[in-house]
């Protein structure tokens, strides 16, 4: 919750294309209201996270992270900026869809608590929807290339922390003492067995450590007293996340009293499954579709044990969560796609309802990281069969272009018109 300046940007930036911004939603979220010019009964949430990694950016790129300690590593700066793409592209364009567009700047989606803090402040009352769509870039996942899949699609997101208390010592009269540390080695290694030997092998389950604490360097002929050890737990299923939990306090307790210790345990379930509805995946699919052509969308892709908080979102009301690839790894194991002149993230936003004729107006974007382009295409055919490609000068051209144009070419359009539009986007 300190995306105060990228959120009064965003709302600058509403307001500056002519929406009803609101402010302070969940404390530091952002709701830009777009109203079509037809009238509209429907509506539609397309939701982007804003909010940035507590690590220090050590990258040597143009768009290094000028705060100490804050970094965008996980490209929500990029979410961030398709999100406002669509948005000054449909404020331009308010005869392409019918209905109301609420498009969601959501801050601290890494804390877990961004999208609750936005729900509890009645974001789905205040601002009624039909469906919410989110995405998230992919890395590993080629420029152009979609996934998604209908069900559970992430796992819920649980943290966990184990004291173990015993009574500290000298290293050189250990069976004066109660070490810890030969307990916490059971502790560690007996922590696998829960996936291995209590979780149903059909199912999936991942227990992880990612701290450990105690002892002092500056002292070490001392035994300490006391140690902790935290990590993380995913699961798709609450049976699964019950299994986990009590087999870990099972195991703590019962580790600790062998060795003469006690144990203090720390679980908390912080977030749920993400579960995409089956009619809205569908529609996420063709919207993608129509962007990159079938082949480059996975409608079946493997569930991630990656949480993400757009699962409480995804609990009020239907709604799909699309990943969008942003490059491959390189050769030396290095991932730098979004500093490349070829490399981007692909943004995508997803569809608005004609309600007058029934029939579906699918407009999606690309939005290229580094130069900043907003890439898009007015997906309707008029009588003349005319399309507007918008991608000159953008550094994603020579990977999305080809395939728009094969795709819309396969669809007999009498006549393709290029056009360039830049707009400016400060990083954090």
């Amino acid at each position: 919750m300190k995306e105060i300046r990228t959120a009064a940007l965003v709302a600058s930036k509403l307001k500056q294309w002519g929406m009803t911004v609101i402010e302070g939603v969940g404390r530091l979220g952002v709701i830009g209201i777009l109203k079509s010019n037809a009238p509209g009964s429907r509506s539609i949430g397309l939701r982007a996270d804003m909010d940035a990694l507590e690590l220090t950016e050590k990258n040597d790129v143009p768009y290094v992270s000028t705060n100490p300690g804050v970094m965008h590593a996980c490209g929500h700066d990029g979410h961030t900026t398709t999100l406002l793409g669509a948005a000054k592209y449909l404020a331009e364009n308010r005869d392409s869809f019918c209905g109301t567009v609420y498009f969601i700047f959501q801050p601290a989606e890494e804390k877990d608590d961004g999208a609750l803090a936005m729900i509890k402040d009645k974001l789905f009352d205040r601002f009624p929807m039909d469906a919410v769509y989110g995405q998230h870039n992919r890395p590993n996942l080629a420029i152009g290339q979609f996934a998604i899949r209908p069900g559970p699609m992430m796992a819920a997101d649980d943290t966990w922390i184990v004291i173990f208390r015993g009574t500290g010592g000298h290293g050189a009269s250990p069976h004066l003492a109660t070490d810890v540390t030969v307990l916490l080695a059971q502790f560690l290694l007996s922590l696998q067995t829960i996936v291995s030997r209590n979780i149903a092998p059909t199912d999936a389950a991942v227990v992880s450590v990612g701290a450990i604490e105690s002892g002092s360097f500056g002292s070490l002929n001392v035994l300490p007293s006391e140690i902790r050890i935290g990590g993380t737990a995913r699961s798709f299923t609450k049976e699964v996340r019950d299994t986990i939990e009590r087999r870990m306090t099972e195991l703590a307790h019962g580790i600790a009293a062998n060795f003469g210790c006690t144990a203090e345990i720390q679980y908390k379930r912080v977030g749920i499954p993400l579960v995409n509805h089956v009619q809205s995946t569908e529609r996420a699919i063709r919207a993608a579709e129509s962007l990159v052509g079938a082949p480059n969308v996975n409608g079946n892709i493997t569930p991630t044990m990656g949480g993400e908080d757009f699962a409480n979102m995804l609990e009020q009301r239907p709604g799909a969560y699309i990943l969008i690839g942003n490059g491959m790894q390189s050769d030396s194991g290095e991932f730098k796609s979004c500093d490349k002149p070829t490399g981007a993230s692909a943004g995508w936003w997803q569809s608005f309802k004609r309600i007058q004729d029934g029939k579906e107006n699918i407009i999606p974007f690309v939005t290229c990281i580094q130069c900043k382009t907003i890439l898009s295409y007015d997906a309707q055919k008029t009588g003349s069969k005319t399309l507007k490609l918008h991608y000159e000068n953008c550094k994603i051209r020579p990977v999305i272009a080809p395939k728009i144009t094969t795709h819309f070419t396969s669809q007999k359009y009498d006549k393709v018109s290029i056009h360039c539009e830049y707009w400016s986007y400060g990083h954090e």
